[in-house]
């Protein structure tokens, strides 16, 4: 009786601490219960999640284990507002060229994109859908590196509030918010740091976060693994575009479960303040892109994978049109 009474008066305690909001998931929700809903106090969470090679060692599905943490962390936060109801949407394992496009390697095992305009053309429709049903606040959650993925989504959220009057909002799209990686140099020691170098990819960061969320995903090799220190964007071409590059910079075997959990912890409480700022008033278009000033070598590589990009769906217009398909 007496660990019942203790659970039941901290329930009252969890309850008290959110108010009045809640956490709901979309795919348990029936059209009844979704018609009723206060739009103008319920935010839409969309995790992301692409499937990109992340080397020897990581899942391919490692920045999706992010976006999941990051929404659920946001969406605790979020439900902390009293008033607000949170909706969190189902997975989008989605996105726009991995990083193995650095190299031209465009068809690097584990990684499985979608065109730009696919991309973004599906979260459009969805930005659509839930717009003409009157919802007004949604955040996309979906931390993937490449420019022309990131201006993608914000192109989309422009659209969302332009069309809808609504506010939509990228959140690692935010210089604010992606600043939060600077954690890891933060807590390696200098000899480790240097050895990471400059990595913006399955890294000891990345590594580290995997050894935090999901331990049993991770390959033991990483423990071992040779580093591949890169000082500027045109190291991380050049590296990428060797033959037997195997899809990851930086140094892997610095990577710690305590070090996963100190980077992961900074940006969900970025995404968490940026999300109650914006929710209370703050215009998301007044807050930098970290994409908008690209590094002249990056900038080339952006190009290039467009470039691939329009020759894919030239491929398929053809295919299209030889067997008269609309």
């Amino acid at each position: 009786m007496k660990v019942f009474a203790l659970r039941i008066v901290l329930c009252i305690v969890f309850l008290s601490s959110v108010g009045t909001a809640q956490i709901l998931r979309f795919t348990d929700l029936t059209s009844t219960q979704i018609a009723k809903l206060d739009r103008a106090r319920t935010v839409v969470l969309i995790p992301g999640g692409i499937l990109e090679e992340h080397g020897p060692y990581l899942p391919v599905y490692t920045d999706g284990y992010a976006d999941r943490y990051y929404t659920e962390q946001l969406a605790t936060s979020l439900a902390r507002t009293p008033g607000w109801t949170i909706v969190v949407f189902p997975e989008i394992p989605l996105g726009f060229c991995g990083a193995n496009c650095m190299g031209a390697k465009w068809n690097f095992p584990g990684s499985v994109t979608v065109r730009l305009a696919t991309f973004r053309a599906i979260y459009m429709d969805l930005a659509s859908s839930l717009g003409e049903q009157g919802f007004r606040w949604i955040f996309v959650v979906h931390d993937h590196g490449d420019p022309a993925h990131n201006r993608a989504l914000t192109q989309v959220s422009a659209f969302f509030h332009d069309t809808y009057g609504g506010t939509m909002v990228h959140l690692f799209g935010l210089t604010t918010v992606n600043e939060c990686y600077d954690t890891v140099a933060k807590v390696l020691d200098k000899k480790a740091a240097e050895e990471d170098g400059f990595t913006v990819h399955a890294g000891a960061g990345e590594h580290s976060q995997i050894l935090f969320l999901h331990p049993e995903l991770i390959d033991a090799g990483y423990k071992s693994a040779m580093p591949l220190t890169a000082s500027t964007f045109e190291d991380l071409y050049s590296l990428a575009a060797k033959p037997d590059w195997p899809g990851y910079y930086g140094s892997p075997r610095q990577a710690s479960a305590a070090l996963g959990k100190a980077v992961m912890t900074s940006c969900a409480a970025k995404m968490a303040q940026v999300s109650q700022q914006i929710i209370g008033g703050l215009d998301p278009a007044t807050l930098p892109r970290f994409y908008d000033q690209l590094d002249p070598r990056d900038a080339i590589g952006d190009k290039t994978e467009r470039a691939h990009d329009r020759e894919l769906a030239q491929k398929q217009v053809e295919w299209l049109s030889k067997h008269q398909i609309e």
